[in-house]
């Protein structure tokens, strides 16, 4: 599942602009031209300078580089999505069994919507590190975060350690992608764009089928916190090549006078202060807790010592729902550099894939945060075999993903590639509503999976171009992150949903379901999945759980399907814009020797 119009002469807004006393942002000596297409559709040349530090840094690269350091690029950034998203499906088949071993297997989402929510943030935050400073530094800070998450999950005691450790590396994981999806970007050209980056997301085929079964052989054989402490070494392992090809270049491309960076004049505590205004992180903390404050509430009632009455339960509510207006206000009234670049959300395609990519996640992560589950106690799946059902949506995905690329390639065309989604979407997930029955053959489940996920993959694909068209490339980091922003939060408003609807919904199922002697049970069963999961067949305890699971199971899915219908609208506000002929006639975004 997956992410993300203006003058390229102008600086973009929301980031600094060059400024006269040589600071460290302010472009360096290159004096190379490229064509850029704008979004009035006019070609321009653009001087080097217009371009900030990063950007200028990648454009020198490729003037120099050859392209077999080009085809070994996309190799070394292969290889780290291939373990990231390894890293991803094994910790998904853990989360269930690590947050019952804290009893709390239904705070499951709470992490979720806490990482998701920060995950949205973060890229627009690190757009502006990589524009500014570079590529290499952006990915570095993405890296430390994860591995600081990936340590404090391997090394927790109780479930809060654990969930801040995962919002990290969520955070730093969206982070790693991100950067590798504007590198790659950068060295594309828009219409054989999205033939990398979905040549890219293939590492899910190979995940899906490893992920869930590494993951089993660390619960069962050895512990499952080795599954992060292995993997710490083997992510900055498979990260380091990319860094040094790019440090390398960056280096030769310094000596053959294409850069020429000017140090800043400031002191440390001028520079911290200078970024922290620059970055926004006022606006970047408000629109995060906003969400948090508002969503969370949603998963925790079950927990609350008096449910809905509890004082902190409101208290977040009502402190979140006023965050966002006063994030508002901030942006548009008092932030010296706004977070938020709002001036890219009076485009129709760039607004139209947005709200496509955050109403996807928002339907599919309305039913799909408890499926796993489900499989697992439902159906009697091993980890294994529910991970492979799970996992159906993204493999799907992978595969049809370079197909559906390539056609774009071909025809030029993407909006009406992307309407055939809509009805492909819309029949898998309406499919699930009956099929939400103990009953179902596991098979069929997993045939479902297959259909949204070859739906889903081609709103993504064609979304994430369409963000793109009409932008240069100095705006491409910026743009990605904003298209990655609503698909966070459509996420995050999935999986509050999803957790809202679990947490107060399954409790007082299993409550009326249970036989008299088991009925004190029943938070104790609600919070542990290895408890729902030894019950025998044809128990009464059993039959209680199962028919619990149902029944929440299938309202999660007729609340997923509801907004499938607002892809279609999303998709419709987009110009019909041919990427293959607008590039012939206007130019390339990228500069260098790029594919």
């Amino acid at each position: 599942m997956n992410q993300l119009a203006t003058d390229a002469v102008r600086p973009v807004e929301g980031f600094p602009r060059p400024s006269r006393d040589g600071d460290v942002e302010k472009s360096g000596d290159a004096h190379f031209y490229a064509h850029e297409t704008g979004s009035d559709g006019e070609t321009k040349s653009v001087e080097s300078e217009t371009f900030q530090n990063g950007v200028q840094r990648v454009r020198a690269i490729t003037e120099i580089w050859s392209k077999q350091t080009l085809i070994v690029m996309f190799i070394f950034l292969y290889l780290i999505e291939f373990v990231a998203f390894l890293q991803n499906a094994i910790d998904a088949a853990l989360n269930p069994f690590i947050t019952s071993y804290f009893d709390k297997h239904g705070l499951l989402n709470v992490g979720n919507i806490m990482s998701t929510a920060l995950a949205g943030c973060i890229p627009l935050a690190t757009a502006k590190v990589i524009d500014v400073f570079g590529r290499v530094e952006g990915f570095f800070l993405m890296l430390v975060i994860v591995v600081v998450g990936m340590a404090m999950k391997a090394a927790c005691n109780n479930m809060e350690t654990y969930i801040a450790g995962h919002v990290l590396y969520w955070a730093g994981h969206i982070g790693v992608l991100y950067v590798t999806d504007v590198m790659a970007a950068d060295i594309t050209t828009l219409k054989n764009r999205m033939i990398i980056f979905t040549i890219n997301g293939t590492p899910r085929i190979a995940s899906t089928f490893a992920g869930p079964k590494i993951g089993e052989l660390f619960y069962y054989k050895n512990n499952w916190r080795w599954a992060f402490g292995a993997f710490i070494i083997i992510f900055v392992g498979c990260c380091l090549p990319a860094m040094g090809v790019m440090v390398y270049m960056y280096r030769k491309a310094k000596k053959a006078g294409l850069i020429n960076k000017q140090k800043s004049n400031r002191t440390a505590l001028q520079s911290i202060w200078y970024y922290f205004v620059q970055f926004d992180i006022t606006g970047i903390l408000l629109i995060m807790l906003a969400f948090c404050l508002f969503l969370l509430p949603f998963s925790l009632v079950a927990y609350a010592p008096n449910g809905w009455k509890t004082g902190y339960i409101i208290a977040m509510i009502v402190l979140g729902f006023l965050l966002f207006p006063t994030f508002y206000i901030w942006e548009a009234k008092f932030a010296p550099v706004q977070f938020l670049p709002w001036k890219y959300l009076k485009d129709g395609t760039i607004v139209g894939s947005c709200l496509l990519y955050g109403v996807m996640f928002l339907s599919v992560f309305c039913w799909n945060g408890y499926f796993y589950s489900y499989l697992l106690v439902v159906h009697r799946q091993s980890i294994t075999h529910a991970g492979y059902i799970l996992n159906a949506f993204s493999l799907t995905s992978s595969v049809f993903g370079p197909l559906i690329a390539w056609w774009i390639s071909y025809s030029g065309n993407f909006k009406w590639t992307a309407y055939t989604g809509v009805p492909i979407v819309l029949l898998g997930t309406a499919l699930l509503i009956p099929f939400r029955e103990p009953s179902t053959n596991p098979g069929v489940l997993a045939f479902t999976q297959v259909l949204i996920g070859l739906g889903t993959g081609i709103f993504s694909t064609c979304a994430q171009l369409a963000v793109m068209v009409p932008v240069t490339h100095q705006e491409i980091a910026v743009i990605t992150a904003l298209w990655g922003l609503f698909g966070s939060f459509g996420s995050s408003i999935g999986i509050a949903i999803a957790g809202a609807m679990w947490n107060n919904i399954l409790p007082q199922q299993l409550y009326n379901r249970l036989p008299e002697a088991s009925k004190a049970d029943y938070l104790t069963i609600f919070g542990d999945i290895t408890a729902q999961m030894s019950y025998a067949d044809g128990t009464p305890e059993r039959d209680a759980i199962v028919g619990a699971y149902a029944d929440v199971q299938r309202k999660m899915v007729i609340t997923g399907a509801c907004f499938v219908p607002l892809c279609l609208a999303s998709i419709y506000i987009w110009k019909n814009i041919n990427v293959k002929q607008l590039e012939e006639e206007k130019g390339k975004q990228t500069k260098g020797t790029v594919f």
